[in-house]
């Protein structure tokens, strides 16, 4: 009998892969708390939280008992026209959580759809006041999904070369920071003054893609403020940062000046089901609001305001907001802060960083993003019982709130000692 790596061979394309020289994908059979199974027995500790989604652990019984409950009442109904108890229960307990400025939830399926619906939202805001405003600005390095608007404001533009052409007009800033701040800042406000400049997209405190780079509150800060002045609608992704990670419920806490746009998705539902949303002030959603039918924001989903994902979504804000999971967010911060002491002057290790759950370490080796160095370590973390995927020389973790003290040591050492093979 052929295993599910060979059968998997016949007809499945991967994302972010190169099939020739990577023919093997692992078939994971089943997950529970913060381990993953193979089809051979072997286990592996989720060191990346299924990319920043399983937070409160896979297969969690009590976001497994809310969804069963759920889809023996309503599975979908269709958003248009239409409401339910899911999306309303969700929408309250999320402002509840959110910045105070964010008033209102639009629904998608995924980060990058939930990045195109603040660019969209940001273009239509001018375009409804009769201000035709059509440059976006962005970080430098940023990534914020793999969608068409989405693309246009990543930095992180490698593999994009064949969609250039087709992208919307973006300018980008270097990320803001103790050296650069005054010349960032007077940047941006030659941009706001001699373009059409709609919004701002930038990642806060965290730039995950570009391996987990981090910058100061106070300096993203001082170029919001600009933005704010100048009627720059601010879209923050927290696609990656939002629900703990950064030791609050979102990154947006930190800083002074609040968003007009967040960007959800991933921890959002839990790693159960897709799901995104896209939250805006009163501000923005009041230029939509009209007696012109072609003010309103005419952009849908199919799935939209699913209700098992908005069931998942509010049992995983009830683990968030519990006694367990706060705990557990002090616990792996303080143990990532001890492993820090011991590998910081490692002499293979050249920079390390953290806030809140997500701690990095850069190798003082240069190698390529998806290069064969690269896979050496992926390779070495798994046959020590860890899955980690290094963003080229950056390691990083990113593992489950439920994570126990145990698994924290397995994946600390298993840095270690791949550290020590190289």
């Amino acid at each position: 009998m052929m295993s599910l790596q060979e059968r998997d061979k016949k007809h499945l394309w991967h994302p972010l892969t190169q099939h020739k020289s990577h023919p093997n994908h692992i078939a994971i059979t089943k997950a529970k708390g913060a381990v993953l199974y193979d089809e051979n027995g072997n286990e592996y500790i989720d060191g990346i939280a299924s990319w920043y989604t399983c937070v409160y652990g896979h297969c969690n019984s009590y976001i497994i008992d809310k969804v069963r409950q759920q889809m023996e009442t309503l599975d979908h109904v269709v958003f248009t026209g239409f409401t339910h108890k899911p999306a309303v229960e969700l929408s309250e307990k999320l402002i509840e959580i959110l910045p105070e400025n964010q008033e209102k939830l639009f629904f998608s399926d995924n980060g990058s759809t939930a990045i195109d619906v603040g660019i969209k939202m940001a273009l239509q805001y001018h375009f409804n006041q009769n201000e035709k405003r059509t440059k976006i600005i962005a970080l430098e390095n940023g990534f914020h999904g793999d969608t068409f608007g989405a693309m246009s404001v990543s930095g992180l533009s490698v593999y994009n070369g064949p969609f250039e052409e087709f992208f919307i007009d973006v300018a980008r800033i270097p990320v803001p920071n103790a050296e650069n701040i005054e010349e960032v800042k007077a940047l941006f406000t030659k941009l706001i003054t001699e373009h059409k400049v709609a919004g701002f997209v930038y990642e806060p405190l965290v730039q995950g893609a570009a391996a987990m780079q981090m910058h100061e509150a106070t300096h993203i800060n001082e170029i919001l403020k600009i933005a704010q002045e100048n009627n720059v609608v601010t879209i923050a992704d927290e696609v990656m940062t939002g629900f703990g990670k950064t030791g609050k419920n979102f990154a947006s806490e930190y800083i002074e000046t609040k968003p007009d746009i967040i960007c959800l998705s991933k921890a959002l539902s839990a790693g159960m089901v897709p799901m995104a949303i896209t939250s805006c002030s009163q501000k923005i959603y009041d230029a939509f609001y009209a007696d012109d039918m072609k003010k309103g924001f005419f952009h849908g989903h199919t799935y939209s305001g699913n209700p098992v994902a908005c069931t998942a979504a509010i049992a995983g804000i009830d683990l968030l907001l519990s006694e367990e999971i706060q705990n557990s967010l002090k616990r792996i911060e303080v143990s990532h802060k001890a492993f820090d002491v011991i590998i910081k002057n490692h002499p293979k290790v050249g920079n390390t960083r953290q806030q809140g759950q997500i701690y990095a370490l850069d190798l003082n080796i240069e190698m390529e993003r998806y290069g064969n160095l690269r896979d050496k370590l992926f390779n070495s973390f798994m046959s020590k019982g860890v899955c980690l995927r290094p963003l080229g020389n950056t390691i990083y973790i990113l593992a489950p709130y439920v994570t126990t003290d145990e698994q924290l040591q397995k994946i600390y050492q298993a840095i270690l000692e791949t550290l020590d093979m190289l």
